[in-house]
């Protein structure tokens, strides 16, 4: 057997079940999980691509060690980002310790009370748990923590990237540090991802605040790719005749995807959750009027915990065929099985993205990764010059060539001044300890790895702050604890998330949960959730509930939402894209001739010539070929800095692609004076107007405005980025004929 030294020293459990598995060697990545965990004492970041074997490289080694050594505690700890994921990951692990004997409890809020009463008896094995509940358990439960980890040799943390450069990534960090502290344990860290651009940032956010160095395991397995783009125009219907147009093409594009898929298994990726919602329904619609089997299903964060499970089982071990709409929610880590197909509608927001769902097929044997993207976006002759461009074509185009080409992701970008969780890590800590001296309190938390950039003056203002509002109160000896303000806020189930949450009422059909919307509709109301049609009969404000009967009325959907963030390089090589004459072979027919015509409108309009160009009349376009954090900066800029000297009145920007300006100002005047507004400005903060503090995060509304303004300062905009766009938009790319892609 491959990496038979490894095998050897496998816990007798193990071996049987990689015998049972019929496996002839061991992987790459867990060949050398063995060799750092079994042969140092550093902390391991196994970054390899989806379905390598990264959860079996992480559990094998360490489980040896529980076998031959029980843990008197919780052994390991494993913190997911997703409930599906934990679950999913739950079934793996019991499946490898059936004969083990070491137990795997699961956490988090689908989980019933006695099994988690069970492990808090005779706490043991591993524990899987999300942050949330992490957070429930450091925060409510302090007197247990040492009894629970004191002994904790492991802390294993999947889908790294899905937590580095977030709030929440910052708040798992603090966490670990506080437990630590509270059982007086030192347990060796384990990060898994598969889409990881820098190894470097991610091994110092792993190994934050500890002494041993942390060891990449990057294993460089090729896969094979089977990849295609097509194009849907939806004409502008203006009229009658294009009304009937743009449905026909609806019909087509939703037919389209039907043929596709409803043989197959088969994942649809969509970019939001409305999306989700309208391709189920409509499939559903087409399965009905062709009088074939109904094999939809749906997966995103509002639906029931019933539902989404339901939809995993039926991809997984189902009998197929079976199609499910997705969101982010299936695009982490969870095995799905043998997947014949993923569809993407329209373009990932990131290669990160891309990566993760192209990794949903082939992930048996020798299948190939298959990704079908369908980019269906409204075509508009008479529309403005910028808006007749087939932006998420181009952004197809631009993910696909940066991750296949040259293998590059997204840098996770880390905060500098994270405030939200600092106020969030404070009001968790304090209601820990129920009540603590101010110094103390500020040792606790300023020596959390994610603050060392926060002065003790900020952090005593902030204190002051807190006290003002009745945050936090002080007692008669001085000492801090939390006050009514802070319990509104503390004792809500919604603290325990950094991240920001709409909130919900739950849709109930009869007793049964079907899942939850934001936007509460009056009775009588009808709109979609879980692939179906539903009408409102009642709504009882008190319990946040929503009560339903099947429908048959009009479409709408009741969730508020955002498209995701686009770094610079992607907008940089959708420009690339449009000025060269590259041919993609993976392109089909209808993408590969609304290319041509983008590419041979933006030669003839001279789109690509200058970031700021004649739109006619006083009007301007401006295309900084940035990303969403420098467009925003830009836009700060020319509304605070260049509205009156430049005899601006209007600046409407289309995030990220473009802004429309009206005013006096010529087009290289105003590019001039855009730059050299960015070359004069000292400091972000000159951006802000005087009285003006925008939040970055869930908590930011409780902190002081001072401090608000200095964090969206330094993470919120990126003057230096948006001067380095803007003097690459100004230049040809490097190989303005291209070349033919065909190799792939």
């Amino acid at each position: 057997m491959s990496g038979a030294n490894s095998f050897s020293r496998l816990a007798p459990f193990i071996q049987e079940y990689i015998y049972r598995k019929k496996w002839d060697s061991l992987r790459d990545a867990q060949v050398e999980a063995c060799r750092v965990l079994f042969d140092t004492p550093n902390h391991l970041l196994i970054a390899s691509g989806t379905a390598s074997g990264k959860t079996e490289a992480a559990f094998f080694p360490a489980l040896t060690e529980l076998y031959h050594r029980p843990s008197e505690s919780v052994g390991i700890l494993y913190i997911g980002p997703l409930k599906a994921l934990i679950n999913d990951q739950f079934e793996r692990i019991n499946e490898l310790l059936r004969d083990g004997e070491v137990p795997v409890w699961h956490w988090h809020g689908d989980v019933a009370q006695a099994e988690k009463t069970k492990l808090m008896q005779r706490p043991c094995g591993v524990l899987q748990i999300t942050p949330e509940s992490l957070e429930g358990l450091l925060m409510n439960r302090p007197n247990a923590i040492p009894a629970l980890f004191h002994d904790l040799r492991y802390i294993m943390i999947d889908e790294v990237h899905a937590f580095m450069g977030a709030d929440r990534g910052i708040q798992v960090i603090s966490q670990l540090t506080r437990l630590e502290r509270m059982a007086s344990c030192s347990p060796r860290r384990i990060g898994l991802s598969a889409t990881l651009g820098d190894y470097d940032i991610a091994a110092r956010w792993l190994g934050a605040g500890t002494p041993q160095p942390v060891e990449v395991v990057s294993p460089q397995g090729g896969r094979k790719l089977k990849l295609s783009v097509e194009h849907f125009s939806f004409p502008d219907a203006r009229d009658e005749r294009e009304a009937e147009h743009l449905e026909l093409a609806k019909q087509n594009y939703y037919n389209f995807i039907y043929d596709n898929t409803h043989r197959k298994k088969a994942l649809v990726f969509t970019n939001s959750r409305t999306d989700a919602e309208l391709t189920t329904l409509e499939l559903r619609r087409i399965a009905a009027k062709r009088e074939e089997r109904d094999v939809f299903h749906i997966h995103h964060g509002s639906i029931s915990a019933m539902l989404r499970e339901e939809t995993e089982a039926a991809l997984r071990s189902g009998p197929g065929p079976a199609v499910a709409a997705a969101t982010v929610t299936l695009e982490l880590g969870i095995d799905l099985g043998e997947l014949e197909r993923v569809i993407q509608l329209g373009a990932p927001y990131s290669c990160s993205s891309f990566v993760q769902r192209l990794g949903r097929s082939g992930r048996r044997g020798d299948q190939a990764s298959e990704m079908m993207f369908l980019c269906a976006e409204e075509e508009d002759e008479d529309a403005q010059l910028p808006a007749r461009m087939p932006w998420m074509l181009l952004r197809a185009i631009a993910v696909i060539e940066l991750y296949v080409r040259e293998r590059w992701v997204e840098p996770v970008a880390l905060r500098k001044k994270p405030i939200g969780v600092l106020y969030h890590q404070t009001m968790s800590t304090l209601k820990s300890i129920g009540e603590a001296e101010p110094a103390d309190l500020a040792r606790a938390v300023l020596t959390l790895p994610a603050f060392r950039g926060v002065e003790p003056e900020e952090y005593k203002g902030m204190l002051q702050y807190l006290l003002q509002t009745d945050h936090i109160q002080q007692t008669e000896e001085g000492t801090l604890i939390i006050g009514l303000g802070g319990e509104k806020v503390v004792n809500n189930f919604r603290f325990y998330a950094v991240f920001k949450d709409d909130e919900e009422h739950v849709v109930y059909n009869g007793s049964e949960e079907i899942g939850s919307i934001t936007t509460v509709p009056p009775p009588g109301y009808c709109f979609s959730l879980a692939g179906k049609l539903w009408k409102v009969e009642e709504v009882d404000s008190k319990h946040k509930a929503v009560y339903v009967k099947s429908s048959r009325g009009k479409v709408d959907t009741l969730w508020l939402g955002a498209g995701g963030d686009v770094h610079t390089r992607v907008m940089q090589k959708m420009r690339q894209v449009l000025e060269e004459h590259t041919l993609y072979p993976y392109l089909a027919p209808g993408a590969a001739n609304r290319l041509e015509r983008a590419r041979r409108l933006a030669r003839e309009s001279g789109l690509l010539n200058s970031p700021v160009i004649p739109a006619g009349g006083d009007s301007l376009f401006i295309l900084p070929w940035a990303g969403s954090k420098q467009f925003r900066t830009l836009e700060r800029l020319l509304k605070h800095n260049l509205t009156d000297p430049m005899g601006l009145r209007q600046v409407v920007p289309m995030e990220p692609y473009y802004m429309v300006v009206a005013g006096r100002a010529g087009a290289k005047e105003l590019l001039s004076a855009i730059q050299a507004e960015l070359a004069s400005v000292d400091h972000p903060e000159a951006l802000l107007a005087a009285s003006e503090a925008p939040y970055l995060g869930k908590y930011d509304e409780f902190m002081p405005p001072e401090l608000v303004r200095r964090a969206f300062a330094a993470d919120g905009l990126d003057i230096t980025g948006l001067a380095e766009a803007l003097e690459a938009a100004g230049k040809p790319s490097e190989n303005p004929l291209g070349s033919s892609s065909s190799d792939e």
